[in-house]
């Protein structure tokens, strides 16, 4: 514990012994750790977040270099939730992180008790999972924060938050709410985004994994079923867009500090 006091002495400088003590209370489970998910783990740490739970079914791909925590030339090929486990264990050696190699998907979403987190943080890229996340999540007690796309921007000042209804100029928040209205199925309470109206358009060659402009070997892809460790993931991709660093960065920054501002608020009895 000596080691933790002294790695959060700045923080609770700021916020005060209670609030850090608070977080370190908090339960967290962050669905989806690429771009913007891995950053949020990060930033949720070294505020003093000890009890996190990180899901991703994926590899560390070459391509995820650009923007993602863990990714490395030395990670290529790793689990992602391990390669950020580690990392993050490294921050803080005290820290309880359970990482969970798996896709959240019908199949599987019955696995994951979200009744036990305060916070449940929404980074998924598939629409259809993403929708069922915030589906199950808007009917626990658990806060729910989520990110929309994050892919083609390029100006961090038109990031923003914003609730769900409200989000506007973002396409996966349209077509999310398209899904609900469509299926008569909506989220049962309101919940906060981050998000940006900012849309650019792809100018250099789409290429995907698999070609030899990616070199990324068939290994560094799937889940740890040995039946899908020659599965291209990124090849699998209806639609593969640029992302920059700064911009999946500071989504995932904006969702650590949402939790950060809504766990400071006093209890309710």
């Amino acid at each position: 514990m000596a080691i933790e006091n002294a790695i959060f002495r700045r923080t609770e400088l700021l916020l005060g012994h209670a609030a850090v003590e608070g977080f370190s209370q908090r339960r967290v489970i962050i669905f989806g750790v690429g771009g913007v998910g891995s950053w949020c783990a990060e930033s949720l740490v070294r505020t003093g977040f000890r009890h996190l739970t990180i899901v991703d079914s994926d590899r560390i791909c070459i391509t995820n270099i650009n923007r993602q925590l863990m990714a490395t030339t030395k990670t290529v090929g790793q689990v992602k939730v391990e390669a950020l486990k580690e990392r993050l264990l490294s921050i803080n050696p005290s820290a309880n992180i359970t990482a969970i190699q798996q896709i959240f998907s019908e199949d599987t979403a019955d696995s994951f008790t979200l009744d036990g987190y305060d916070y449940i943080i929404d980074a998924i890229d598939s629409l259809k999972d993403k929708a069922l996340l915030i589906e199950m999540a808007c009917q626990t007690k658990a806060v729910l924060f989520s990110s929309m796309g994050a892919a083609l921007k390029q100006d961090p000042t038109k990031i923003q938050v914003a609730e769900f209804w409200k989000v506007k100029g973002d396409p996966l928040a349209r077509a999310l709410r398209n899904r609900f209205k469509k299926q008569k199925r909506f989220p049962k309470r309101k919940f906060q985004c981050v998000f940006s109206d900012e849309l650019l358009q792809n100018l250099g060659h789409n290429a995907t994994c698999g070609t030899e402009q990616c070199m990324c070997p068939k290994s560094a892809h799937g889940p740890g079923d040995p039946s899908l460790m020659n599965h291209e993931w990124c090849s699998s991709k209806a639609q593969i867009n640029g992302t920059l660093a700064h911009i999946t960065a500071i989504f995932g920054f904006m969702l650590a500090g949402l939790v950060v501002k809504d766990a400071m608020k006093p209890k309710k009895d």
